[in-house]
């Protein structure tokens, strides 16, 4: 079978569910001792781990700092989540494919 024809059909996680179990729960790290640890409001981080905001680069690099986890990876994860979201959302973009005439 030809690698191009393999689909996975599954949904991506949140980057904040990761950074809540492997790294919060991991290190025993309260929400507000994480945002201290971060220099972030807790408003900010919670907002991450319940899915209700988009990992940023800044946040990726802080976290990378402080946890030794690397920014690419997580950084990936918050593309193929945004990809995931929007491919099930994809019959609402009403958009033709362009053919040159």
């Amino acid at each position: 079978m030809a690698a191009q024809s393999i689909r996975v059909n599954m949904t991506p996680s949140h980057p904040g569910d990761f950074i809540r179990t492997e790294i919060l729960e991991e290190l025993r790290l309260s929400v507000t001792a994480a945002a201290e640890i971060l220099r972030v409001r807790r408003a900010t981080l919670s907002a991450l781990l319940n899915g209700n905001a988009a990992l940023s680069p800044e946040m990726a690099l802080r976290l990378e700092k402080a946890f030794g986890v690397q920014m690419d990876m997580l950084l990936k994860m918050q593309a193929w989540h945004d990809a995931a979201s929007m491919r099930a959302r994809a019959s609402e973009v009403a958009v033709q494919r362009y053919q040159p005439a």
